[in-house]
């Protein structure tokens, strides 16, 4: 005989036991567990549970009725046979993918989660379960979304996102969620502070007016970040390579980051930064932090002149793709144990390609380093 679907769902005070009660009297019938979601806020608890039945669903209706009675709670039950052909779905394979999604705020403002709940159905995705992780040091939120390709669209959509919502992100699927983190690729800016070397070299070779109409192009998309980068690196074509001194020893590691990487490192993590501008300046802070492994673009030096060209392959938002790849192969370690961490505005490319894909809102008042060890499971104790 074909099973017949069943939801049940119980909601009233939660206490010891009610759980273990409501399916002693699912127990009684000959029924399959296909699906189970319980939920308490406040102590008032919503528990539902969706079985293929072989038998008399009446009869199944009548012990989860007396069963929730005695419990003194309301259950609703609705069976496949009751449902007209528009409900039928709720009983249908669910297609799709699932992914985590955790939304870090300090605080956590209504606002911010209500953005990113409309942009989580605006891609297509479905709330399905909402629970709260943690309310110090950081209120945090963890939802379960089903979308209906593979969440690439909803983790790109909320990279984008975070920064405009101000709050921290991280998005990974569900069937990574018990892989085991080994590389850590940070975005170059949330490591380091320095002066933007392409605009002070111009600015040194009397340049600043071009570099700063460069710049301005790009933003409007008149320039492709590739094309953007080739042109300011034309400007400073016989500019004496020294120049790129003065600019290193303004470099400074941003407050929190050696505490960051060693806590890191000390753990077993490879950690490396990543950056689509020029990452020769940042060189030192990044070797005196531990960061070993590292991408950005390099500017050509001939006779102690810059040429005006710049080495190898331009890294940009599409081949920051390509440099996680290289970290991962280097070391060994699958796609799936990969974390990039960004800020959403300058950091797309990283933050699609790996495992987990932490955004962050980089502002002096909010600690961002201590919201990626918490979604890493990083205890405060365990921090170096």
């Amino acid at each position: 005989m074909r099973p017949t679907p069943v939801l049940a769902t119980l909601t009233g005070r939660d206490r010891p036991g009610v759980t273990a009660a409501f399916f002693a009297a699912l127990a009684a019938h000959d029924v399959d567990v296909r699906d189970v979601e319980q939920g308490v806020i406040r102590e008032r608890l919503t528990l539902s549970v969706l079985v293929d039945l072989r038998g008399d669903s009446a009869a199944l209706r009548k012990s989860i009725a007396r069963a929730a009675e005695a419990l003194g709670m309301a259950c609703e039950i609705v069976v496949a046979d009751d449902a007209d052909r528009a409900g039928s779905a709720l009983f249908a394979g669910l297609n799709g993918s699932r992914s985590h999604v955790v939304v870090l705020g300090h605080p956590l403002r209504s606002g911010a989660v209500g953005h990113i709940a409309q942009l989580i159905a605006d891609t297509g995705g479905n709330i399905e379960t909402v629970s709260q992780l943690s309310t110090a040091p950081v209120s945090a939120l963890e939802l379960v979304v089903r979308t209906p390709d593979d969440g690439g669209a909803l983790q790109a959509a909320l990279v984008e996102a975070a920064p405009h919502a101000g709050v921290g992100l991280a998005v990974e699927h569900v069937r990574l969620r018990r892989s085991a983190k080994r590389l850590v690729a940070v975005g170059l800016g949330l490591l380091v502070e320095a002066p933007d070397p392409l605009e002070r070299l111009a600015e040194h070779h009397g340049l600043a007016a071009q570099s700063a109409a460069l710049a301005a192009r790009a933003a409007a998309g008149e320039l492709s970040r590739s094309e953007a980068l080739r042109a300011h690196a034309g400007l400073l074509a016989g500019l004496p390579a020294d120049h790129l001194d003065a600019i290193r020893d303004r470099a400074r590691p941003v407050p929190g980051a050696q505490r960051f990487v060693s806590t890191l490192r000390r753990l077993g993590y490879q950690v490396g930064a990543v950056t689509t501008g020029v990452g020769a300046v940042a060189l030192p802070v990044l070797g005196g932090l531990g960061v070993d492994l590292i991408a950005g673009n390099e500017l050509e030096i001939v006779d102690d002149v810059l040429t005006g060209a710049l080495v190898g392959e331009i890294v940009d938002d599409r081949t920051t793709v390509d440099a996680l790849a290289r970290y991962a192969d280097q070391q060994a370690v699958p796609r799936s144990q990969t974390v990039a961490i960004g800020d959403g505005r300058h950091d797309r490319g990283l933050l699609s390609s790996a495992g987990l894909a932490v955004a962050v809102t980089a502002r002096p008042d909010v600690p961002f380093f201590d919201d990626v060890l918490f979604v890493l499971g990083i205890t405060g104790d365990e921090r170096s």
